[in-house]
């Protein structure tokens, strides 16, 4: 490490974020112009590590690419990166640069570590990344509008992906965070379902022995399966409301840089106890008398003659409550059965098309290759009429002039003009040749000429005449 000194203090070098930041040791004094650092690559172990292994897996612009993601890891602790194989849908493998860990969500006061993972396409910026979210097995995936069953994320920033942004997969996971805060992706799973209820009932008898309405005076860890809605939505503030699942990370064994998984880490863990949920406590009242047992009717009398809430009051009031609870439950668990009933309807008409695609595919396919089976059995019959026929005739002498048959006397006629036309034409090519070379003179090749020229044209004028009377054109 580089030092150096001034009158007025002390100052030395560090590397802070993949560059090189000036630290003063006294108030007051500005910092030195050193042109060695301002020469200096600035580039850090990490960043050539991964520029070299997108340049390995053939990534087109690996100098963004690597910016980008040493960017974001700067600003997300939370994530990691890792070249893997990635299986498109039409069954292609291809190596891509992956970004994974957990991304921190502020959701009701508290920060959730929600998973996910980031496939940057080798084609980085030009085509937008693959996003996914991972639950663990103590997490249940939550269909929406942002997220499919499969876990993959659909943003505005996804469809509308602009490579000459600034900063895209920075603002992408920002992107992510703001969605996700209005609706979590994930829920917890529950751990111990009887807990709860316990909890619950033994709350709703504290409250219903003050007089007051049998609503816990704490929420508690509701049970997903149960009926209780897995995000928060717009109701009273006596309702139950889930909260995000619980921190992500044994799925990805690679440590984060600069993450703990104790009280260092970068983001505050899931709260774990009850105290620490992010719902609105409610008062509690216990200063009224305990509830009277049953079998007193004669004080449960007396009780309602003074004015007192009585156990037929309470045992209203709680069935009221109940089925308040449920009526909501139910709604919740239609309107989600619902949601995923659609999704479910729309990928079975996808397959649906896909399939009818593809037997109309088979069936074209089938039928060409019964026609080719026909067209070939047909060319083996041909060419084995081919060579009977060679056969025959090898042994045999051919005229050359009855070579060539026609099927009609005017067919015939056309043949032979041609063939007398063609002559001709050779023959006053030669003569010509005699003309150039001296052999005859001018007025012998203006005589000749003239007769084959003569002659030319009658057999032309033949021909044509024969053509139109055969019907050709």
């Amino acid at each position: 490490m580089r030092k150096a000194g001034r009158a007025s203090g002390k100052y030395f070098l560090s590397p802070v974020d993949s560059r090189f930041e000036l630290h003063l040791g006294a108030v007051g004094c500005n910092p030195p112009v050193i042109p060695e650092v301002q020469a200096f690559g600035m580039v850090t172990a990490m960043e050539k590590i991964l520029k070299e292994k997108l340049s390995k897996v053939n990534y087109q612009n690996p100098e963004n690419t690597m910016r980008d993601v040493v960017n974001t890891l700067q600003q997300f602790r939370g994530l990691t990166h890792s070249i893997e194989p990635y299986m498109f849908n039409d069954g292609n493998q291809k190596e891509l640069c992956k970004m994974h860990g957990t991304i921190p969500v502020p959701y009701k006061g508290q920060n959730y570590n929600i998973p996910v993972c980031i496939w940057i396409m080798d084609t980085h910026p030009n085509n937008a990344p693959l996003c996914y979210v991972k639950p663990t097995a103590d997490m249940v995936l939550k269909v929406s509008r942002t997220i499919d069953h499969s876990g993959k994320i659909y943003l505005p920033m996804l469809h509308f992906w602009d490579p000459r942004s600034a900063d895209l997969l920075p603002t992408l996971v920002k992107s992510m965070i703001s969605a996700f805060s209005t609706e979590p992706p994930v829920y917890a799973r529950p751990k111990d379902g009887g807990a709860a209820q316990t909890q619950h009932q033994v709350s709703q008898q504290q409250s219903a022995s003050s007089g007051f309405t049998p609503y816990p005076s704490q929420p508690y860890m509701p049970v997903p399966g149960a009926g209780n809605p897995p995000y928060p939505a717009a109701k009273p503030a006596y309702s139950n409301i889930p909260y995000p699942a619980t921190p992500y990370r044994s799925s990805f064994p690679t440590p984060y840089p600069n993450y703990n998984a104790g009280s260092s880490s970068a983001y505050p863990p899931y709260p774990t106890g009850s105290s620490q949920l992010p719902y609105p406590a409610y008062p509690s009242y216990s200063g009224g008398p305990p509830m009277p047992p049953s079998s007193n009717t004669q004080s449960s009398g007396a009780d309602t003659g003074t004015g007192t809430i009585t156990e037929e009051h309470i045992r209203a009031s709680l069935l009221s409550a109940v089925e308040d609870k449920m009526r909501r439950s139910l709604r919740e668990q239609s309107s989600r059965a619902r949601d995923e009933l659609e999704i479910l309807r729309q990928t079975e008409s996808e397959l649906r098309t896909g399939k009818n695609r593809l037997d109309d595919i088979l069936a074209r396919l089938t039928k060409e290759q019964e026609d080719l089976d026909k067209n070939i059995s047909m060319l083996k019959d041909k060419e084995d009429e081919l060579s009977k026929a060679t056969e025959r005739l090898s042994d045999q002498h051919v005229d050359p002039d009855e070579a060539v048959t026609t099927t009609a006397p005017l067919y015939k006629q056309i043949l032979n003009s041609y063939a007398e036309e063609a002559a001709l034409e050779d023959a006053i090519y030669y003569v010509g040749e005699a003309l150039r070379r001296g052999v005859i003179d001018l007025d012998v090749f203006l005589k000749q000429v003239r007769a084959l020229s003569r002659r030319q044209f009658m057999l032309r004028a033949l021909m044509q005449k024969c053509r139109q009377k055969a019907g050709l054109k």
